[in-house]
C-alpha cells in the first residue's frame, strides 16, 4: 500500500502540470505502477491518490455508512481518468479542477497520508493559521509527554 505522504512542498503549475515530489514518489507502492486517480478533495484542495490507495479508499467508503456511501460518490464523480505519472512525476490536473480550488501559477503539495492534497497557497495559509490557533489553544508541553 502507498503512504504515508507526509511534508509540505511548494511548486508551480505549468501547463495545467504539477510535479509531484520524489520523497512521495517513492512512496507509492509498486503495484500502483505510478498511477494516480485525481479528485476534489476537502477544504477547497485537490486530491491525488496513488491507484491502490484510490481504489482501498472506495472500497472503505463503499462498506461505511450513508455518509461515507455519498463521500465515495463525490470522490467518483469530481474524478478525472486514471493516468500514469509523467517523466520526473508530473500529474496532469483538469483545468476545472484547478479553476474550481483557486490553484493558478504556484501550488501547495501537501502529504495527507494516504493521499495527496494541492492548495492554493492563499487558501494553506489562511486554515494552518486557524488551525495553528487552535493548536495552541488546546495543547501544552504536557500533551507532548504522554
Amino acid at each position: 500500500m502507498s503512504g504515508e505522504f507526509l511534508g509540505i512542498f511548494e511548486n508551480s503549475v505549468h501547463k495545467q502540470r504539477v510535479i509531484i515530489p520524489a520523497s512521495f514518489k517513492k512512496k507509492f507502492a509498486e503495484d500502483s505502477q505510478r498511477s494516480v486517480v485525481v479528485t476534489l478533495g476537502p477544504n477547497d484542495t485537490i486530491a491525488i491518490y496513488p491507484l491502490d490507495s484510490w481504489n482501498s479508499t472506495l472500497e472503505r467508503l463503499k462498506q461505511g455508512n450513508e455518509r461515507a456511501q455519498q463521500l465515495r460518490t463525490q470522490l467518483i464523480d469530481f474524478a478525472m481518468m486514471e493516468q500514469i505519472l509523467e517523466g520526473p512525476g508530473r500529474v496532469r490536473i483538469h483545468n476545472m479542477l484547478l479553476e474550481e480550488v483557486g490553484i493558478e501559477d504556484s501550488v501547495i503539495i501537501k502529504g495527507e497520508g494516504h493521499y495527496i492534497s494541492l492548495w492554493n497557497p492563499e487558501v494553506y495559509s489562511k486554515v494552518r493559521k486557524t488551525k495553528l490557533q487552535t493548536h495552541r489553544n488546546t495543547f501544552s508541553s504536557e500533551d507532548y509527554q504522554l
